[in-house]
Formats: structure tokens, sequence, C-alpha cells
């Protein structure tokens, strides 16, 4: 039998916002869980907030697939080829080789959740 885990009880204000290489003018991110550390194995969990014009350059996960869930403002996301707009309560799968990019091209922060997981064969 595996042994017990702990659970992890944090606060978002115990975390420091950090700007990801590939990610421009204010898109900072709080990485709350991360695989491998804070009692996760696999799960990469992160809330960001995007400036007015910040944006994450076009890039592609091989083994990774990613959720975001859009919490306040409204952005322009690239998917492949397609440009949609984002915007409270909008959330998107993005599986593994997808190319995307995220431009905050609101007035206000763009915020959304970011979930993160390896693909498992």
């Amino acid at each position: 039998m595996t042994p017990a885990r702990d659970a992890v009880l944090r606060e978002m204000a115990e975390v420091l916002w950090e700007e990801s290489p590939g990610h421009h003018g204010g898109a900072l991110s709080k990485i709350l869980v991360a695989a491998g550390e804070g009692g996760s194995r696999v799960i990469d969990y992160r809330i960001s907030s995007y400036e007015p014009r910040a944006h994450v350059a076009l890039h592609q996960h091989e083994a990774k697939e990613q959720i975001y869930h859009f919490l306040q403002g409204e952005g322009l996301l690239t998917l492949g080829e397609r440009r949609v707009v984002v915007r409270k309560d909008s959330y998107v799968f993005i599986p593994p080789g997808v190319p995307h990019a995220l431009h905050n091209t609101g007035l206000a922060n763009l915020v959304f959740l970011v979930i993160t997981a390896p693909v498992v064969p």
C-alpha cells in the first residue's frame, strides 16, 4: 500500500507573482501547486493575471494538456490558426501539440486559472 501523503493548505498571499519565460508586459502568474512540489505528483495549478497589452508568445506543449478558465477581463486567444475572444466564464481545453498564444486586448487585467497535467499513455 502506498504511504499516505499530507494535504497542503496555503493562502494565495503567501505566493509571489512571477513572469515566466515567453511571457511579456506584465503577464504574471502565481504557481499555487507545482508538479513534483507542494504535494502534487503531476498537476500544475496557477492563477495568472495579464495587464492590458500583456501576452504570452505562441508556443505548444508536446506532452501536456492544459485548461484555461477565465475569471475576469477579456483577451484574444490563438489556437492553431484560429483566434477567439475569451472573457469571464470562458474556458478552453488545449491538447498536446496545439500552438497557442494569449493577449490581453481589454482595458482591465485578464485573470484566469491554468491547470496543466502530463499526458498519460
